[in-house]
């Protein structure tokens, strides 16, 4: 089976909740590769790399965010290309 890769783009009140970390814990677990980040305009973005069954466990958890989040809206979009992550990290 072939990896995919997904950019998920997460808005509402999202940032300052500890979703950056809820994402990593996830990742780690399901073996997803990538990273997340705070975007300025207040949203997180994460771009995902596995094998889509993996994909589709994890998506899911981003869409809901931890506990003290309030996740409006979760755009989930097809990446392409050679993800060059080989773990998955926070981004500053």
């Amino acid at each position: 089976m072939t990896e995919a890769g997904k950019k998920i783009r997460v808005t509402g009140h999202v940032q300052g909740v500890g979703f950056r970390y809820y994402c990593l814990r996830h990742a780690r677990r399901l073996g997803i590769r990538g990273s997340v980040k705070n975007h300025s305009d207040g949203s997180v973005i994460v771009e995902a790399w596995a094998l889509p069954d993996d994909l589709d466990a994890f998506i899911p958890l981003v869409c809901k965010g931890p506990a003290f989040a309030s996740v409006k809206e979760c755009v989930v979009e097809k990446l392409t290309g050679d993800p060059g992550a080989q773990s998955f990290e926070v981004k500053y």
